[in-house]
């Protein structure tokens, strides 16, 4: 019998999995297996932050029971381990005598550290590893040019593929999975309850998995068509609805970006094809465009001086300055309002991302690779290549020609939270003061707020700094 194990990695779900279709049009059982790698899941970052904080832990691991219900629906189920995958693959490879091991190739400079070396080991007991694309919306083969001279400049890639290039149909759900006999499947790993920070928002209430990914792209296109006005929502802050929440989905490969693609035409043909569906396209070539570019630049998008190898000098590592940050402390209620989302909920609206990332970067003098770090731990959605890409992009170290992207957050407050109603919402104890002064703090004394119930320096923190001179 010819034996096939597949890997999944970010690429939990059924549909469009290049590398569980390939398996079974080649060996007849299969070994689904999921790893757990114990240095991502329960490791540190550089600066000391868990690599996979609680929020994004509690998702994969909705993800991995998702795709373990979805595997016995077509008579397979799902080999769970917690480990080092190029350990434990080669084991199981040994004891089961699988020919192959199918994956979905990963980029950035960890996974593929471990795709390395796990190859090597399979080598040595004469089992074959074979590579497929999981994670992008085109095919690296259907670009009009190689990897390594791909565009810089997102606007020079956009134009090069986005009306030459097809995008393929994604793969079907395969319909039966024949499994090697007599596999020990393992307990998926859980998460007390007590455990859990939720406290507000509804981002909390979205589940990990291959099955709320197509309901969330159902509700978000077909039922809800609230995809018409996304271009014009996808600033906003506050709310289920402003943007898709594909992120997360898309982060973990429960949704593949072909699968989107493939509903949003149907959409556009059914329904209407406006600047708002083209700009929801337009977010997934930039999720492809980050890709190549972790590919093209490897280690450099992880490094301080980033893809220019520009000298940044004078910045900060003085973690307990990083920390009023990281705790929402500044007294800029417009900053701590999403870093408190984000420590409650392990997301953030990508303007929210754009503000804090900018005010640590400028306004606290910070390094950007702290800052990047942490979202690394905390986010839901984290994807190396998009989070340390837009990082840069801010920092004015990456594909942006520009020097940089300082925000104003006077701007900032009075255009996208002008009744100040996110802020309110994530610093509660804000919620009886006026909106002008959550924006501009700095023009009001502290008798101002006293007079709305605020004790700034007790009840809320006095402002860091002074916002007009942002």
């Amino acid at each position: 019998m010819k034996r096939a194990l597949v890997w999944f990695r970010c690429d939990q779900r059924l549909h469009d999995n290049e590398a569980l279709v390939d398996a079974l049009n080649i060996a007849d059982e299969i070994i689904p297996l999921y790893v757990f790698d114990e240095r991502v899941f329960f490791g540190k970052t550089s600066f000391g932050f868990p690599k996979t904080d609680i929020h994004r832990q509690k998702f994969i691991i909705e993800s991995i029971g998702d795709l373990r219900i979805n595997l016995k629906k077509i008579g397979g189920n799902l080999v769970v381990r917690t480990g080092h995958p190029e350990e434990i693959i080669p084991e199981l490879c040994r004891k089961y005598k699988a020919n192959w091991v199918y994956c979905n190739r990963e980029r950035t400079s960890e996974e593929v550290h471990v795709q390395d070396q796990l190859e090597a080991n399979l080598w040595t007991i004469g089992v074959e590893m074979r590579y497929d694309r999981g994670k992008m919306l085109y095919h690296t083969a259907d670009l009009p040019f190689p990897i390594t001279q791909s565009p810089d400049l997102f606007s020079t890639y956009r134009k090069e593929v986005e009306k030459i290039i097809a995008v393929r149909k994604p793969l079907e759900v395969p319909t039966s999975i024949k499994l090697v006999e007599n596999l020990n499947f393992g307990e998926i790993p859980n998460l007390s309850v007590n455990e859990m920070n939720f406290k507000r928002g509804d981002i909390g209430k979205l589940r990990g998995g291959e099955t709320s990914g197509l309901s969330e792209l159902n509700y978000y296109l077909h039922d809800s068509k609230l995809v018409s006005n996304y271009k014009n929502t996808r600033n906003q802050m506050l709310g289920r609805d402003y943007s898709s929440k594909f992120s997360p989905f898309l982060s973990q490969g429960n949704l593949s970006p072909k699968k989107i693609y493939q509903e949003l035409k149907l959409f556009e043909d059914e329904v209407e094809s406006n600047e708002s569906t083209y700009h929801l396209f337009f977010e997934l070539l930039w999720r492809d465009f980050f890709r190549l570019i972790a590919k093209k630049h490897g280690s450099k998008i992880f490094k301080q001086g980033g893809l220019k190898n520009k000298t940044i000098n004078g910045y900060s590592e003085d973690m307990s300055l990083f920390n009023i940050w990281k705790e929402a402390r500044t007294g800029i209620p417009l900053v701590d309002a999403n870093m408190n989302e984000l420590n409650q909920t392990g997301f953030m609206s990508n303007r929210g991302r754009q503000i804090t990332a900018s005010f640590l970067i400028y306004e606290m003098k910070m390094n950007w690779l702290i800052g990047a770090e942490y979202f690394e731990s905390q986010l839901i959605d984290y994807d190396p290549c998009s989070n340390y890409g837009n990082w840069q992009y801010i920092a004015g170290i990456g594909t942006d020609p520009k020097q940089g992207r300082k925000m104003n957050l006077i701007f900032q407050g009075q255009k996208y939270d002008p009744e100040a109603r996110y802020i309110k919402f994530w610093v509660p104890e804000l919620s009886e003061v006026p909106a002008g002064m959550l924006i501009n703090p700095n023009k009001y004394s502290s008798n101002d707020f006293l007079n709305y119930g605020v004790m700034l320096g007790k009840d809320y923190p006095s402002p860091m700094l002074e916002l007009n001179k942002v």
